[in-house]
C-alpha cells in the first residue's frame, strides 16, 4: 500500500468498544466489503485491526509530514 495514500479518521463516537478513544486519529485499513455495510477496518487501542460503524468517525485531511509522523509512530 502506498503509504500517501494512507487514510487517517477522527473517532467521535466509541459507545460500547473499550478499544477506541473519543478525539483520537486512527489509521484506516482498507476494506471494500467492510465499507459496503457501512463500517470500516481501524487500527484500534488494542494494536489490531477491527471493524467499526463508519458513523463512529470523521475522515480528515493530514498534512504529509504530519502523516510520516504517525505512520512511524504506529
Amino acid at each position: 500500500m502506498n503509504r500517501n495514500n494512507t487514510q487517517f479518521v477522527l473517532c467521535v463516537n466509541n459507545q460500547g468498544c473499550d478499544d477506541l478513544n473519543i478525539r483520537k486519529i486512527y489509521e484506516v485499513l482498507p476494506d471494500e466489503s467492510a465499507a459496503k455495510d457501512d463500517y470500516i477496518r481501524v487500527i484500534d487501542e488494542s494494536g489490531e485491526d477491527y471493524l467499526y460503524p463508519a458513523s463512529y468517525f470523521c475522515s480528515i485531511e493530514i498534512a504529509a509530514n504530519v502523516r510520516e509522523s504517525l505512520l512511524h509512530a504506529a
